[in-house]
């Protein structure tokens, strides 16, 4: 099967549309298994002890890296406590605390804004929906369901560039839309499972389905339909694997 090509084992097509096929719920389920017992520890790798913080954290997330957001977080959460702190904040001062997670001053607004937006519409508090999250200034989907899925226990698919590029190599979506293969991975997993089966993805897509060169032959999952786009030595395979996340 081509990289990007619907596993005929988990879906048919019908018309334009995929449709998920029993077969292929099962194939899926059994998949997340698999996973569950290669990553056991599988969880969200942003640092946070409350939802406003995982909120934060996830925001200044975009287009950086979770290792480069704990280094900065701590001396954020440190000077502004409260969504009320962070309201009342100046846009330059927490510009330079987050300067190293990349696109300071664009961060900054969306944090300051969405903590005053808290304030007004929440009470200061992060609301538990789907619809009020993405309200806020620099919330999409993404961030949306990594702090309802992780902060809250509501279920959610969260389609990072890991989840999606693993997602596709599974043969369990042909999109690259995040909205679009949210929808198709969501379809194949019991919805209990959705958050997990996301840090599962996201943690195999770190540690070893890499974009370049996948540890193939150090796969636990050895019907994937891509098989082989890596190397299947299991030596230099290997030396592919990544036991910590660079994130």
């Amino acid at each position: 099967m081509a990289i990007g090509q619907v596993d005929p084992e988990v879906m048919v097509t019908r018309g334009h549309a995929p449709v998920v096929t029993d077969g292929g719920r099962h194939l899926a389920r059994r998949t997340l298994r698999t996973l569950a017992r290669c990553y056991p520890e599988a969880r969200c790798e942003l640092d946070h002890a409350t939802p406003l913080q995982l909120l934060i954290a996830t925001i200044l997330s975009a287009q950086s890296t979770d290792a480069r957001v704990n280094r900065v977080t701590p001396a954020l959460f440190a000077q502004y406590p409260t969504a009320a702190d962070l309201a009342a904040a100046d846009a330059s001062a927490v510009a330079a605390l987050i300067a190293p997670t990349g696109l300071a001053p664009t961060k900054a607004g969306y944090l300051i804004g969405s903590a005053q937006r808290l304030c007004t519409d929440h009470g200061g508090e992060v609301p538990r929906d789907l619809v009020a999250l993405t309200a806020l200034p620099g919330v999409g989907r993404k961030t949306a369901n990594v702090v309802l899925g992780t902060a809250f226990g509501v279920p959610g698919i969260t389609v990072d560039t890991h989840v999606g590029r693993v997602a596709r190599r599974l043969g369990w979506t042909v999109h690259s839309d995040p909205v679009r293969a949210e929808a198709d991975i969501s379809a194949l997993l019991p919805r209990r499972t959705w958050t997990q089966a996301s840090h599962l993805l996201i943690w195999h897509g770190r540690r070893r389905c890499h974009a370049r060169r996948p540890a193939c032959g150090a796969c636990p999952l050895r019907q994937c339909p891509s098989r082989g786009l890596g190397p299947t030595d299991p030596v230099v395979a290997g030396s592919l694997v990544r036991q910590q996340s660079r994130r």
